[in-house]
């Protein structure tokens, strides 16, 4: 590669999540959190690469950690930062990075406000003030036990409108890309008989990606093809001639999707 093609290169910056938890892997609790955090990178500038789902078991966890921390910018993990003994996940992140765990002492002044009308401070409750050792807190202006930060390592809640809170506390504070933007197409076609169209479209346009999403509705088998990139001229550039290689097709096409 040329020092000028890489000038003109942006930066991918990429993110990776785990979600933690028994109750995701039984089934018993689905989960809402993939969806919102790979919507809120992408405003960040920041592509969602790889998600694991990990049962509450500490060396699962440490295990996943270690990977997806050193093939990515930033980690996320969604669960088990609570005040059972089952919320381990804050001991796995510790173990992972060799640090101790300590109780961070704005957290429990935090927590201390909180419960003051609700019971006070139990022991339990204590338990959401522990962190890896040199950690940062993400604010939750939600239930009061906050998120943690440490390194390129995000730990939120897995209750999804908690995790909403924390990730807007986040807003702004990482360093990204260009926003993902995206156009959606909607056709009454089989994936499988315009493969060759999306494939040749998206090669005429190396700044763009075609995600192919079939469905089956009103007894007809159709398709949305979802284009994206970090540049609207190339985004619209690719819409503009999908479109019209699929009208030439004589499918119609709806803009936003069917």
């Amino acid at each position: 590669m040329t020092a000028d093609a890489t000038a003109t290169t942006p930066r991918i910056w990429t993110a990776a999540l785990i979600v933690i938890g028994d109750e995701i892997l039984s089934g018993r609790t689905q989960d809402k959190n993939v969806a919102q955090v790979a919507t809120w990178l992408n405003v960040q500038g920041i592509r969602l690469k790889e998600v694991r789902v990990v049962a509450d078991d500490m060396e699962a966890i440490i295990e996943a950690v270690n990977i997806l921390r050193s093939r990515n910018d930033y980690l996320f993990t969604t669960g088990g930062i609570g005040p059972t003994h089952d919320d381990i996940t804050v001991d796995a992140i510790a173990r992972a990075l060799g640090v101790e765990v300590v109780i961070h002492p704005v957290a429990r002044a935090v927590l201390e406000r909180y419960y003051e009308t609700r019971g006070g401070l139990t022991e339990g409750r204590l338990r959401m003030a522990r962190v890896p050792d040199g950690a940062e807190l993400i604010e939750n202006r939600m239930s009061g036990a906050p998120g943690i930060r440490i390194g390129n390592l995000f730990l939120m809640a897995g209750v999804p409108h908690i995790t909403a809170g924390m990730l807007d506390a986040l807003t702004g504070t990482l360093e990204g890309g260009l926003p993902v933007l995206s156009a959606t197409l909607g056709c009454w076609v089989a994936e499988s008989e315009v493969a060759d169209m999306l494939g040749a479209t998206e090669r005429a346009h190396d700044q763009c990606q075609i995600g192919s999403y079939p469905f089956f509705r009103e007894g007809r088998v159709g398709a949305n093809f979802v284009i994206r990139s970090v540049d609207q001229a190339a985004l619209d550039a690719c819409a503009a001639e999908l479109t019209a290689s699929l009208e030439a097709a004589g499918r119609e096409v709806t803009p936003g999707g069917i």
